[in-house]
């Protein structure tokens, strides 16, 4: 019997495999540190903004989203018509690849780079073409080197999920620089908000004096509206215009807008997480180490674990001996790195469990 065929390719794309979300159990206490969820959740300000849109539920939302963009315009110093809004910045690249690449296409990213990006290149029948990192780091000459006539894109997360690595905004320029000029140097800049170092920027500059690179952002992480969905990119003029012809016409609900415009407008509630996310991330990688156990430095909103081969001492075991106390982080044997964990920073309480967890663990308890 004859069925409908997926398009070649699609069935070897491996489905994007979500952090684990544990089953409240009566009377235990569950830390969900598998995400990069913030611990404190959204703006009080976007909550009371969420609700208020829920009289108006039948009207349709403004199709472009103006005064979101306008809200990020305000923020960064940008043109809101240089500004494009998605579902999760998920959606956004997605876009691009559906504008950007075709069949016989190639598009770069790292060893450990986020699972969309091959999701995102394969469903649009391009090649996905891995360049090795240093370090659990992006390598600007190891991307260089795997460019060929048929590369039309680059995804670079800045910083990067899962490792937490970033590279400095010299390197972020020279890789620009170094790329052919019909290349489309994609930033994913998720976890930016996170970041304190002199030598990071987000890469407005380099999107504003180039035609062929553009960033993307996300409401998920440090403003708490992971379950809105809201994401959006900053980019020259002609590929947001491409992008917007192929765009669904209300692809940002009413609500999830609203609540992301007084989110990034509730600027302490912004600093009270990032300050809050330093110094634990700080306390986790110094007390983590102290057991043992190599933690990767990051400068984002999780911490990678690395564990050894060891029967007793696995990632895999270590990894069920912590959802067993209820503390449920990462495993990464998707992004192929299975002896490792990925931990959320997250409340005080659960950041120290984590610890006293790992203790026990390695000591046999």
């Amino acid at each position: 019997m004859s069925r409908p065929v997926p398009n070649p390719g699609i069935l070897d794309i491996a489905p994007y495999t979500p952090g684990k979300s544990p089953v409240p159990e009566p009377g235990r206490k569950v830390f969900k540190l598998s995400a990069n969820e913030t611990p404190f959740g959204p703006s009080p300000k976007a909550i009371a903004a969420y609700k208020g849109a829920a009289d108006h539920l039948e009207d349709y939302p403004e199709g472009t989203s103006r005064v979101l963009r306008e809200a990020i315009g305000r923020a960064y110093g940008l043109d809101p018509d240089r500004i494009i809004c998605g579902a999760g910045s998920d959606e956004i690249l997605n876009l691009l690849a559906h504008t950007y690449l075709a069949p016989g296409d190639e598009a770069i990213s790292t060893t450990h780079g986020f699972l969309v990006y091959p999701i995102a290149t394969m469903a649009n029948g391009a090649r996905n073409v891995i360049a090795a990192e240093t370090n659990f780091t992006a390598d600007v000459d190891a991307i260089l080197k795997v460019v060929t006539p048929r590369t039309k894109l680059v995804w670079l997360a800045n910083p990067n999920n899962p490792t937490g690595t970033y590279i400095p905004f010299d390197e972020v320029k020279r890789l620009r620089a170094e790329l052919p000029s019909h290349v489309l140097l994609v930033l994913d800049a998720a976890y930016a908000d996170y970041v304190s170092r002199n030598d990071y920027e987000l890469g407005i500059e380099l999107v504003a004096t180039t035609d062929n690179t553009v960033v993307t952002h996300t409401f998920s992480k440090i403003h708490g509206l992971a379950a809105l969905r809201v994401g959006w990119m900053f980019g020259p003029a002609h590929i947001v215009d491409a992008c917007n012809r192929i765009r669904g016409p209300f692809n940002v609900t009413t609500p999830a807008m609203l609540a992301a415009v007084a989110a990034i407008e509730d600027t302490a509630h912004v600093q009270m997480s990032r300050a809050h996310t330093e110094q634990w991330r700080n306390w986790l990688t110094e007390e983590i180490g102290k057991l043992g156990l190599k933690v990767t430095p990051s400068v984002a909103n999780f911490v990678l674990i690395h564990f050894p081969a060891d029967k007793g001492k696995t990632a895999a075991e270590a990894d069920a001996y912590l959802t067993r106390r209820g503390l449920v982080l990462r495993a990464l044997n998707n992004y192929k790195l299975p002896h490792a964990l990925r931990m959320t920073i997250g409340t005080e309480e659960a950041n120290r469990l984590v610890v006293e967890g790992l203790r026990d663990f390695l000591a046999g308890k």
